[in-house]
């Protein structure tokens, strides 16, 4: 397959009524790139299991347009598998992930290319508001990028997605990463690299609606904190030392008023207490160590990121 210049990523489900638009809006900002280089571009689709007519929207574009392909998976393995998909089959020295809802917008690939001259192997997209966003999803969004930069080492730009520029050596380097557990976002910021940010302003989505629900955010949160970091095992080494510590005080405690006031029934209300609150430490360790051997399960496995059922211009 010959290379070329830029290749946008887009994994789309169930996007019919967006990949037109998509398009319509894209192909000319691409073609219109003051890097004339930069005009030698693909827009590989990763069909993520879609049930409507997407794909076919897709095949229709690549009859109409070459420079258009797309994979078919064999079903909905997730974003975060279908953009590894993209990155795997991608032709470009330079690769953009990049949603079909164009709420983030095309306009700032020249910003990004710019910068890629300029040196800087990834340029990531910073929103500049949360404007779009619920209250709650603001909050949760500000308290997660805290803490996952807090727990771990591999840093992440606060309010970046995937929406960025990567070079092809970047891309080699993630490329040969084998977890099933993936946080794109995690994988980015840990491959390095010189890197650089473009602000841009996030606008809403106009048609479809968004894949991402509260839980599906939260499992992805997990995800990322538990695939970057260790600590929050290793927290809970220093929380037993604490209860352990606290329980040998209030043993020695017992002990000397034993002596010095003589035996008392115990009372069941604190007996109870005590149960409890080392029960709840108990199952919450607990749970969060099946957080990681279940990712270790998963590992072991050794399955398949992602099954292609079907390639759409794949030997253009």
């Amino acid at each position: 397959m010959n290379a070329v210049e830029l290749s946008l990523v887009i994994p789309v489900k169930d996007e019919e009524e967006a990949v037109g638009i998509f398009l319509a809006k894209v192909v000319p900002l691409l073609e219109a790139l003051d890097d004339p280089a930069a005009r030698s571009f693909e827009l590989l689709f990763v069909d993520d299991g879609s049930s409507d007519a997407t794909l076919a929207k897709i095949r229709a574009a690549h009859a109409a347009d070459r420079r258009v392909r797309a994979l078919s998976l064999s079903r909905n393995f997730g974003k975060e598998a279908a953009l590894s998909a993209g990155l795997d089959h991608s032709r470009g020295l330079a690769v953009i992930p990049m949603d079909v809802d164009l709420q983030d917008p095309p306009e700032a690939i020249a910003q990004m290319v710019a910068k890629w001259r300029a040196g800087f192997d990834v340029v990531y997209g910073v929103r500049d508001n949360r404007e779009t966003d619920s209250l709650p999803k603001r909050l949760t969004a500000d308290l997660y990028y805290r803490a996952h930069n807090w727990l771990s080492s591999d840093k992440i730009p606060e309010h970046a997605g995937d929406f960025r520029l990567l070079d092809r050596r970047v891309v080699d380097v993630i490329r040969t990463m084998p977890e099933r557990n993936r946080f794109m976002k995690g994988l980015f910021a840990w491959a390095g690299f010189k890197s650089a940010a473009v602000l841009y302003h996030r606008e809403e989505r106009t048609v479809g609606q968004t894949k991402y629900n509260y839980w599906k955010l939260w499992t992805l949160a997990v995800d990322g904190i538990t695939s970057a970091s260790t600590v929050p095992l290793r927290v809970w080494s220093y929380v037993g030392g604490l209860v352990a510590l606290g329980a040998l005080g209030y043993a020695i405690f017992i002990i000397v008023r034993t002596l010095t006031s003589g035996i008392e029934v115990p009372g069941y209300a604190s007996m109870m207490v005590a149960v409890l609150f080392l029960g709840g430490l108990q199952l919450l360790s607990l749970g969060v160590l099946g957080e990681y051997v279940g990712r270790i399960l998963t590992e072991v496995k050794q399955r398949p990121l992602y099954v292609v059922r079907e390639t759409i211009g794949e030997s253009d």
